[in-house]
Parts: C-alpha cells; sequence; structure tokens
C-alpha cells in the first residue's frame, strides 16, 4: 500500500472511465473503450504520470458469451471476484439516490509496468450490507438494465467517485472525462463554486463560477452521432438525482428536453477532443460552436505486441517498449526472422481456435480476421455479402476467414449479425473455411490481431470514431484492409501500409469493393510474392507504430490538456 500513500501525495490527474481493461480475468470491460482507458493507464505507469484511474467494479461483468446450436449468442453474467486482484479500502463514501443513502466502497488495484511504476485503479462498489437490496446491484453489470439503472451508475462514478477521491485524501487539478458517462463529476465540482447571486440576475448559473469548472475538466467524446449519446428525461432525474443541483441550471447546461451528458460534459469541460481527425470534424458538426480538438487513439505497445515480434523488437530496439518512436527503424529487420515470427504468432492463434472451436484451420493459407463489437454500423456481414463472388474467389485464391465479437444483450442488429454469420460460414464449409470464437476477451483480441494475415474492418463511414483494433494489427505486421473512416484514414498509405476499401456508403458497393480489392491485390500479392508482402508488413509496423501508441496519445493528453 506504500504506492497508494506515495500516489496520494503526488497525483493531479484523475481519468474517470466506465469500463477499463485490466486483464482478462478482470470483467470491467465491454470493449474498444475500455481498452483504450486501460492502454492509456498501462502509459501512465510506464511513464510514472501523477495519475489516478476510475471506474466501477462491475461485479457480474459485461456478457460472457456462448453460441448455440442456431448460431446465435446466448448471453450470461460474467462474474469476477475483486478480492482475487484487489484491496478493499476502509473509506466509504455516501450518494444520495432516490433519497437513500448509498454507500460506496473503494477496491485498489495496482497496475504495474515492467519499470515498476504502479498506477493506482480506485473500483467502485456499492455491495455493502449498509445499502438497501436494490442499491448493492448498482455497481454489478456493466451496461446493464434500464435507464433508471444507468443513471445510478453514473452517479456513483461521477459524483461517488470524485467523493471517493477527496475521502481517500487525492487533490485533483484535472479531472478527465472518458466519454459522457463521467460527466456528472462536473456537479459537485459546480457546488463547491456556488457564490451569492448579488444583481438578482435571470441567468440560472449566474451563482455557480462556470469557467473554475471548465478550468478543472477535460472531456474526450467517443461518439459520432447524436443517437448514441446518454439522454436522461428530468422527471427521471428529479426522482433518482433529486434536488442536488437546480433543475434549471441542469436544463441550461445539459439541454432543455433531456439531460444529454455529452452537452453537460462539453459546457463544463475546458479542453474537449475527439479520437481522431475524422471523428473531431463530425463532432464539431454535431456541436457548431464548440472547440473540438484532437488527439488520436492509440495503443500501447508491450501488451499487444506478439512475444514473438516483440523478441524481434527486443533485439534490435531495447527500448521500443517505452520509446515506441524507435519502431520507425523497424523496416530494417531481417526479413525471414519477420515472416519467422508471424508464423509463430499465426500458429498460436490457429491452436487457440482449434482448442475454442474444434475447427483446425490451415497455417499456409492466408488468413483474414475480424474482431470487434457486433453492431449494425460496423457491418460485420459485408465480405459474406455475395456468397457466390466470395467462393469464386477463393476458388481461385483459397483463404480462410476467423470472426469473434460480443454483441450487447440489447442490441437487436448486432445479435442477428452473429446469428448471419454463423449461417453463412455453415453454408461456406468445404469451400471458404471460416470459424467465428466465441467469448471474445482480451486474450482472445491479443491472438486474433497477432495472428492474421489481413484484418478486416468494414464501417459505415463516419461512424467509426476511430478503431484501434488495426493498430494492434499492424504493431504485429497483420495488414489492414479497412474502409477509410476512423484513424485509418491518417494511418493507410494505399499498398504500403495496407489498402483502403472505397466506399460511397451503400453496402453493396462497398461489398463490391471489397471483393474487387482481395481478389485483384491482396491475396495474389500473398501467393505471388512473399518478399514484396513482408516488405508491407515492416512498412506497416515502422509507420503506425511509431505514431498510434498511447505513450504518444497520453503524453498529448497532458501537455495539451492537463497542463494548459
Amino acid at each position: 500500500m506504500d504506492f497508494l500513500d506515495r500516489s496520494i501525495r503526488r497525483t493531479r490527474f484523475a481519468y474517470f472511465s466506465m469500463e477499463i481493461a485490466l486483464r482478462a480475468e478482470m470483467h470491467t470491460y465491454s470493449g474498444g473503450l475500455g481498452v483504450l482507458a486501460g492502454d492509456s493507464a498501462r502509459s501512465a505507469a510506464d511513464l510514472d504520470l501523477p495519475m489516478v484511474f476510475v471506474t466501477l467494479v462491475s461485479r457480474q461483468g459485461y456478457v460472457r458469451q456462448a453460441i448455440d446450436d442456431r448460431h446465435g449468442q446466448i448471453s450470461k453474467p460474467d462474474p469476477w471476484a475483486p478480492q482475487d486482484f484487489a484491496t478493499a479500502l476502509p473509506q466509504m463514501i455516501a450518494v444520495s439516490i432516490e433519497g437513500r443513502a448509498v454507500w460506496v466502497r473503494p477496491w485498489l488495484y495496482g497496475l504495474e509496468c515492467p519499470l515498476g511504476h504502479i498506477v493506482p485503479v480506485v473500483l467502485l462498489d456499492t455491495d455493502l450490507e449498509q445499502n438497501a437490496v436494490e442499491d448493492r446491484r448498482i455497481t454489478d453489470t456493466l451496461y446493464g438494465g434500464d435507464q433508471a439503472y444507468r443513471l445510478k451508475q453514473e452517479i456513483v462514478l461521477g459524483i461517488g467517485g470524485q467523493s471517493v477521491l477527496r475521502a481517500l485524501g487525492f487533490r485533483i487539478d484535472k479531472y478527465h472525462l472518458n466519454e459522457g458517462h463521467a460527466a456528472l463529476l462536473t456537479l459537485p465540482l459546480l457546488r463547491e463554486t456556488q457564490r451569492p447571486d448579488a444583481d438578482g440576475s435571470s441567468d440560472p448559473v449566474r451563482g455557480y463560477d462556470i469557467a473554475a469548472v471548465r478550468e478543472r475538466c477535460v472531456f474526450t467524446t467517443h461518439t459520432p452521432v447524436e443517437a448514441g449519446f446518454d439522454k436522461f428525461d428530468y422527471d427521471l432525474v428529479d426522482r433518482v438525482l433529486g434536488d442536488y443541483i437546480e433543475r434549471d441550471v441542469l436544463t441550461h447546461l445539459a439541454g432543455i428536453d433531456h439531460l444529454n451528458m455529452t452537452r453537460l460534459a462539453l459546457n463544463l469541460s475546458g479542453y474537449v477532443n475527439g479520437v481522431a481527425r475524422r471523428h473531431a470534424e463530425t463532432t464539431r458538426k454535431l456541436f457548431p460552436g464548440y472547440q473540438i480538438a484532437s488527439i488520436t487513439n492509440g495503443v500501447h505497445v508491450h501488451r499487444w505486441t506478439h512475444g514473438a515480434i516483440a523478441t524481434l523488437f527486443e533485439q534490435q530496439f531495447s527500448n521500443w517498449a517505452h520509446e515506441p518512436e524507435v519502431l520507425a527503424f523497424a523496416d530494417q529487420v531481417d526479413n525471414g526472422a519477420l515472416w519467422a515470427a508471424h508464423e509463430n504468432a499465426k500458429r498460436d492463434l490457429l491452436a487457440g481456435i482449434a482448442q475454442a472451436t474444434g475447427k483446425q484451420l490451415r497455417a499456409d493459407l492466408p488468413l483474414i480476421g475480424y474482431a470487434r463489437r457486433m453492431t449494425a454500423y460496423k457491418r460485420p456481414e459485408m465480405i459474406f455479402s455475395d456468397l457466390d463472388r466470395l467462393r469464386e474467389i477463393a476458388k481461385d485464391r483459397p483463404f480462410q476467414i476467423v470472426l469473434a465479437g460480443l454483441a450487447h444483450p440489447g442490441d437487436g442488429g448486432g445479435q442477428e449479425a452473429i446469428r448471419a454469420l454463423g449461417a453463412h460460414i455453415e453454408t461456406l464449409d468445404g469451400v471458404v473455411p471460416a470459424v467465428f470464437v466465441p467469448g471474445y476477451n482480451l486474450d482472445i483480441a491479443a491472438a486474433l490481431v497477432a495472428g492474421c494475415d489481413v484484418w478486416l474492418n468494414t464501417p459505415l463511414p463516419p461512424l467509426e470514431a476511430s478503431g484501434t483494433s488495426g493498430m494492434k494489427a499492424a504493431l504485429n505486421g497483420v495488414l489492414n484492409l479497412s474502409v477509410l473512416d476512423g484513424w485509418w484514414i491518417e494511418g493507410c498509405v494505399d499498398g504500403v501500409t495496407g489498402w483502403s476499401i472505397p466506399s460511397n456508403g451503400a453496402h453493396a458497393n462497398d461489398a463490391v469493393a471489397l471483393y474487387d480489392k482481395l481478389r485483384d491485390v491482396v491475396l495474389p500479392l500473398y501467393d505471388g510474392d512473399r518478399g514484396h508482402w513482408i516488405w508491407m508488413m515492416k512498412q506497416a509496423i515502422s509507420k503506425i507504430g511509431p505514431s498510434f501508441n498511447s505513450h504518444r496519445m497520453i503524453r498529448r493528453y497532458v501537455t495539451e490538456a492537463y497542463l494548459r
């Protein structure tokens, strides 16, 4: 616990996120948002930054996925035991929810980096005997329940998390809101600035120092469409949050019709950014008049590089994990050594697929991978749009496909996509070897991004805010084949770091473009010019690795947002 005392004395920045991916056994994440938070924490530890991370304990996890005989997702709770990994702290605080005092206990997890630095992660828990039965469940399920349940969770995260840090003795200069879920932490900061309304102004926020709150808050938005923002009816807010702050103050700061968490965060944050250049442009159109900066996401290079590839890097660049910029020289890596390391990663993946599914894919055929949250805008079925065309391509240039991903239990479109993928796989059996790997988690993701030959991404532009799986693939020399959206607009040099899929937003046209690229460019190169393929692998590592990493990202947050 010495590291906690040291952290309390020196920490200046607090990073709040509804989810965070720390390790596969701790089910405190659902997808990209949590993985980004986890990579941010790892880089903060590597760089010994004065930061603390705050999230929910999510005792029942997100979704433990199984696949039934009809290819449908069976969604089960995914419980984990906080005491196996974290330490319960004695400092507890209470927040008011529906007029009841709801007690919140912090658990402490120390995320240690190879250099020995440790960053504290505080996990908030309401499963306490002091609480009513319904309140003990608030921190159970990540993104579960109804609107009331979600609002209660966001009260615990924002208001409760801010109070917990104070109770522990942290003195925070800047609060970083990773998405709008944590926006309610601005309200206790706002209440601290309350002052008499001397001139009787009708301005509802005249009695508060808005500028002082904005000076302390940084907001990163990840959602490129308004429908994705958390919004709560004010009658529900009145019932759950009570009179914590005046209704007219909330309507002024968060929207007249609903409490819009994104708008609340925008109005009370002095620095706001999107997570890719294109995403920042989209956000500016959604919220004209706001200054929206851009800090493109990155991934933690040491976490996502396969051991065989990492050993190769270590032999030539001993400081690569701490200083990813040196990967710019990865184009000098020996071709044979890189291909051997890739084959090692591929063998590991194929062994994992066989163990999970009973299906043995071939090491000598190109393997196309697709794995991410299963939802409609990501268009997971695109490669199966025309099965006859797919068979025709495979007849001349055999290839294999591996897929994985979870759908939220309430996302009917995502659930249906998984069923459809299973049906397509069954239909193509014997012609195009394909497999869906169930139970998607951090470890499966790491194996996939390292062991595939081609990484496929087919979102509907401009709905991919950033995306990071392709960055992880590139670190391992896996070549991206992706629609130009999110980060790939910045990372794609067509025919050098990977390939773009021309897109006009029409599903059928985009599918044709994907098939053409596979048939005419990608598969012939894999089969016919291994030397050029390896050259592209080295270009992907050397051009994407040095820039699209979480060390660069977190340094930019510190210099451009935290210290401004």
